[in-house]
């Protein structure tokens, strides 16, 4: 049961508390004291990162003075007192005892010693990274640690590199005035991480949350009401933790009502049908990789079926295959496991980010994962696989790893909703089994340079009334101001674009175009949605089908018209989320996870 602002702990809590200070104020030890697998939060300070940490019984030569008797034959002249006829002394030899010290050389263990192993790297490489750790050794009453770096153990680092009871929040959520809105917003969402005191993330669910406002107040299940405009003052504890955030719900309640008054445009498509999610490719995503896990070649797919009837007019091809985990071997739970399991991806120059969710949680409400960013600069086609394991040389696993950064454990929703810009990574974390309701949709605004939530929005659509409301499962990323969403209008058989743009903390919304298909007609739900700038074309994705549809957005097409579609003989592996940059269209597949370039699509 989550707590909020009760200022209290459950027993288990409280007796796991006096463990730990038991633990770290007793003697030092020689064996690792074994905790649950746990992730650890990086802080601000560097400390050295050691290969390993032993204590060692140590030798000392010592030289000792013992007192020893000796007998000593000693050639003496003693005199006799009878002298000899001729007058002369007699002498004898005596034997004479005598003492003397005699110094030897004693070898003995007079004291134990830590000793540290190589020195590694500094824990600000791994600022960034997914730490985890599941035991630690007590040196002079200092914990140190023993780390494992995106899956990879790697060895010891003072705890005093983690972030020791620290709560890190949102500094502001903006929400639209929605009257309709059933649910709220989780205050939970607003939440980077929040630690204990030895630096290790702490549930969600055991932070307390309190909510200071005139207007709004926060429910027993944590959520804030956005039916009427309001501020108030977030406060989230635990421990000696403790962060606020401010929170407000905007004053106009008519925000983002629109019309959907676009006429589609008819197509000419015969009946399309694709193979159904629950037949394609299953492979949970592994905690380990060994060296025959990994892929060595690239696959290149033709499109075996297209429009205008020319097969060979488009072909994906292997760019990059993503790491098989980010996580320690045991990862179950769902903050520690950040999985390979990509959602969505999106490519800003060479940036790329991911949206990873642990196999069969996109479906879920308040579905949260973890996002991945990539410097494409230094990504090497086949060797990032390996990053988990202890394959690659400790110097080339740490220069990839500082190519990489790992959010927080955050809201994602069906995740594959994702852009980005040049400074920022953008979310649109829906629930795909909202079935269309009149509630808010959150957009989360991730920074690039550290990969936390800096700012998180909520904004609603509606086609003249809550009675019609637009909720998007797809949307791409324009600028920092605005986004293209697509909605699939099922009682109506067509599909419609629709342009959000962002003054301030409010949103307009704008139909620009619609197609009127199904464009699928088995239902199949749509696995990727982006606008190429370039040629100013939509790109909508199925299980293994690509459909490309005019913009309309720069004159330089129809707005909602098909132009063609591709059909990807994969093996069953259904697309993952799409992305362009420039001229530029990639893919993304999972089993194993990987992203492709689109090669040949014509003009």
């Amino acid at each position: 049961m989550r707590r909020f602002a009760l200022g209290m702990m459950t027993s288990a809590a409280l007796m796991a508390g006096l463990a730990s200070q038991v633990q770290a104020s007793s003697k030092d030890y020689s064996k690792s004291m074994k905790t649950d697998l746990v992730t650890k939060i990086m802080g601000n300070k560097s400390y050295q990162v050691y290969s390993s940490l032993k204590l060692e019984e140590v030798t000392k030569k010592v030289k000792t003075k013992t007192k020893e008797k000796k007998k000593y034959t000693v050639k003496k002249k003693v005199a006799v007192k009878k002298k000899s006829k001729k007058g002369k002394t007699k002498y004898k030899t005596v034997k004479q005892v005598k003492y003397k010290w005699v110094t030897k050389t004693a070898y003995k263990n007079v004291k134990k010693k830590w000793k540290f192993g190589k020195k590694l790297t500094v824990s600000a490489d791994f600022r960034y990274a997914h730490v985890q750790s599941k035991s630690y050794k007590v040196k002079d009453g200092k914990r140190y640690y023993y780390i494992y770096v995106n899956g990879r153990p790697v060895g010891y680092v003072n705890e005093k590199a983690f972030a020791l009871s620290k709560a890190n929040v949102v500094s502001q959520v903006s929400l639209v005035n929605n009257p309709s809105d059933s649910v709220g917003f989780n205050a939970e969402d607003a939440i980077n991480y929040v630690t204990d005191q030895h630096g290790s993330l702490v549930d969600n669910d055991s932070v307390e949350i309190s909510c200071k406002s005139a207007e709004l107040n926060i429910s027993d299940t944590g959520y804030v009401s956005s039916r009427k405009a309001g501020t108030a003052v977030l406060t989230f504890k635990y421990g000696k933790a403790k962060a606020t955030s401010k929170l407000t719900v905007r004053g106009d309640a008519k925000e983002g009502i629109s019309s959907a008054d676009v006429t589609p445009v008819k197509t000419d498509l015969p009946e399309i049908e694709t193979w159904s999610a629950n037949d394609g490719a299953r492979l949970s995503s592994s905690s380990t990789i060994t060296s025959k896990d990994a892929v060595s070649s690239s696959h290149k797919y033709w499109a075996t079926k297209t429009m205008s009837g020319n097969a060979k007019s488009a072909d994906i091809e292997t760019i990059f295959y993503h790491p098989a985990v980010l996580s320690a071997p045991g990862s179950s739970n769902l903050e520690a496991k950040v999985s390979s399991a990509v959602q969505g991806i999106d490519f800003y120059d060479n940036d790329l980010v991911t949206s990873n969710l642990d196999l069969g949680q996109a479906d879920n409400w308040e579905a949260r994962g973890h996002m991945v960013y990539y410097n494409m600069r230094k990504v090497k086609k086949y060797n990032w696989q390996l990053i988990p394991s202890k394959m690659l040389s400790f110097n080339t696993w740490l220069s990839y790893i500082k190519n990489i950064k790992v959010s927080p454990y955050m809201k994602l929703g069906h995740g594959q909703s994702v852009g980005s810009t040049k400074k920022y990574v953008y979310v649109l974390a829906n629930w795909n089994r909202s079935n269309n309701w009149s509630n808010s949709q959150e957009l989360i605004r991730v920074k690039k340079s550290t990969m936390e939530i800096d700012k998180i929005w909520t904004f609603k659509v509606w086609n003249g009334s809550a009675k019609y409301p637009r909720i998007f499962l797809n949307a791409d990323v324009i600028d920092d101001n605005t986004l293209l969403a697509l909605f699939h209008n099922a009682s109506k058989h067509r599909y419609e674009y629709w342009k959000i743009s962002r003054s301030g903390d409010s949103f307009k919304a704008k139909e620009v175009g619609a197609t009127g298909s199904d464009l699928i007609s088995n239902s199949a739900e749509v696995q990727g949605f982006v606008w190429n700038s370039a040629y100013d074309v939509y790109y909508i994705a199925f299980n293994d089908y690509l459909f490309k549809i005019g913009a309309g957005l720069d004159g330089k097409t129809d707005a909602g018209k098909l132009l063609n579609y591709y059909k990807f003989d994969t093996g069953r592996r259904e697309f993952e989320g799409l992305s362009s940059y420039g001229p530029e269209l990639y893919v993304n597949l999972n089993h194993p996870t990987e992203t492709l370039k689109v090669n040949h699509i014509t003009k």
